[in-house]
């Protein structure tokens, strides 16, 4: 079949659990009889607990509904081969991912996840991302918090220091600003699944360590790194490592590798979390490098587990890019968003990303959004997903 003349334009798969029914609850609340709304469905392991999340959501009772299991191939194609765009939230995507990117880059269908899995993202890369181009299939990583602020902060960075100085930025600082939210089950499920795997084969270990390890056959220049607390002096206030710079400094870096390098070969990226002036900031940040070594704590929450309705409103981040020209003049831009980051906000970006991918004109292959889909996505996500792009001063 067609990918015009299929019966959907985006399935989400894994509708049952956490995230995948925030995602469904998104789509049906703020889209409902929309003229610009996708035909959707909703797709998981068990017909009742789809019903009942239906239910649950207050989505149609004549929402869709299709079985389908990472264990099941055949049932795989059949929800490939009925969708434009799959947007799956079940992880760890190294347990389960497997059989679904294969099928969608083999069939054709756009894909969009919440992978920050970069030893698996690099395996996939090495095996699909030709089978993909081939055809058409935009296999879209990292489709929520990490990493969309940041790969498209730095994106939309650029294009203003084009605009402003007539060349991008050699070096770029993530400084996380602001952030409130918590981690849940899948996120501690997926660092668990990663730690078995590098036992298991210890070639992805230069892979983890390394910015480039999702750029293959491309290696930049030395990184900042950011894994030790210090004072930027530039921005008045101490910085601490920052947990998901691991993963989203791969993905920008791809980003440039894949759109031919707009930011330069010699691009330098890195990201930290700032805390705040003097000896209480330097504590601060200590403390936050400290916590990073057991960042889930002693009991560490269930897959399935995730904040509460009151926390996921009450979150929110705010991330500063600030672009160092090599003549000391200095850009600033502001990535802000409501909503819990990893679930609230991140339910929000990984759909609008799967809407976008529906008009998107990029070729296949396995990208990142930022690759895919650049401002068109940033316009989506200032449009119905309330996070800000903006120009400081």
């Amino acid at each position: 079949m067609s990918k015009e003349t299929r019966e959907f334009d985006i399935v989400v798969y894994g509708a049952t659990g956490y995230t995948g029914r925030l995602v469904a609850e998104y789509l049906s609340n703020h889209y409902g009889s929309r003229d610009d709304a996708p035909t959707w469905a909703m797709a998981g392991r068990n017909q009742s607990k789809l019903e009942d999340v239906r239910d649950l959501i207050g989505a149609p009772k004549d929402t869709p509904l299709i079985v389908a299991d990472a264990s099941d191939p055949d049932s795989l194609t059949d929800m490939c081969k009925r969708t434009k765009v799959v947007i799956t939230t079940v992880g760890p995507y190294q347990l389960y991912g497997n059989e679904l990117v294969e099928t969608c880059a083999r069939e054709g269908t756009d894909y969009a996840d919440l992978c920050g899995e970069p030893g698996w993202m690099r395996e996939q890369i090495d095996k699909n991302h030709d089978l993909a181009k081939a055809s058409g299939a935009r296999i879209c990583f990292s489709s929520g918090f990490d990493s969309i602020p940041f790969d498209l902060g730095v994106f939309m960075l650029q294009k203003e220091a084009k605009a402003k100085f007539g060349k991008p930025a050699p070096r770029v600082k993530g400084r996380v600003r602001a952030m409130q939210g918590t981690f849940s089950g899948g996120t501690a499920a997926s660092l668990t699944e990663t730690m078995k795997a590098i036992a298991k084969n210890p070639k992805l270990i230069p892979i983890l360590q390394s910015p480039f390890g999702l750029t293959p056959g491309f290696e930049g220049p030395d990184q900042p790194m950011g894994l030790v607390p210090q004072y930027d002096a530039d921005l008045g206030k101490w910085a601490a490592p920052f947990i998901m710079a691991t993963i989203n400094t791969k993905n920008v870096h791809r980003t440039n590798f894949l759109l031919g390098h707009p930011y330069g070969e010699d691009f330098k990226y890195d990201e930290m979390m700032l805390t705040s002036a003097g000896e209480i900031g330097e504590k601060a940040a200590k403390a936050a490098a400290e916590m990073l070594k057991n960042p889930f704590g002693a009991k560490p929450p269930k897959p399935g587990e995730g904040p509460s309705a009151e926390e996921r409103e009450n979150g929110f981040y705010d991330v500063l890019f600030v672009g160092e020209m090599p003549d000391g003049e200095t850009i600033h831009y502001g990535v802000k968003g409501k909503y819990d980051p990893g679930y609230g906000s991140t339910s929000r970006m990984i759909a609008e990303t799967g809407i976008a991918l529906l008009s998107s004109d990029a070729g296949g292959g396995i990208g990142t959004p930022g690759s895919f889909l650049g401002e068109d996505l940033v316009t989506r996500l200032e449009d119905n997903a309330e996070i800000s792009f903006a120009l400081e001063s």
